[in-house]
């Protein structure tokens, strides 16, 4: 009898706008990691935490904090709209996200989540 491995993970490789992506997502107990790169590397390291307050509309706010790299609005806008429905499918698990991206168009940045989406652990 196979036992179920402890932290689930799914790895894709993918030319997203011209561009060789590679997305691993792993599901962890308390949390979602999700790797977006474009470089080879790991890049700016995001969390992304749904609050405990919600909107009128019952749904979490996402709270960003940029633990490693530039610290800049660009990589809140980019990390909300790459993870958020993650969070929210994960029963709205925190998300740590680390991103290093060449394409940063709102194009770019849906074709990404649909890569994510295709690496679905939680």
């Amino acid at each position: 009898m196979a036992a179920n491995p402890i932290v689930m993970s799914k790895q894709r490789e993918e030319v997203v706008h011209g561009v060789p992506t590679e997305v691993v997502c792993t599901a962890f107990s308390n949390s979602i990691l999700v790797l977006v790169t474009q470089y080879g590397k790991m890049g700016t390291i995001v969390y992304v935490d749904p609050s405990t307050v919600g909107d009128n509309v019952g749904r979490p706010s996402l709270t960003t904090k940029v633990l490693l790299g530039k610290d800049e609005p660009l990589v809140h806008v980019c990390a909300k709209n790459l993870v958020a429905f993650v969070s929210q499918e994960a029963g709205n698990k925190p998300v740590l996200l680390a991103m290093a991206l060449k394409d940063k168009t709102m194009e770019g940045i849906q074709a990404l989540r649909e890569v994510i989406r295709s690496c679905q652990v939680w």
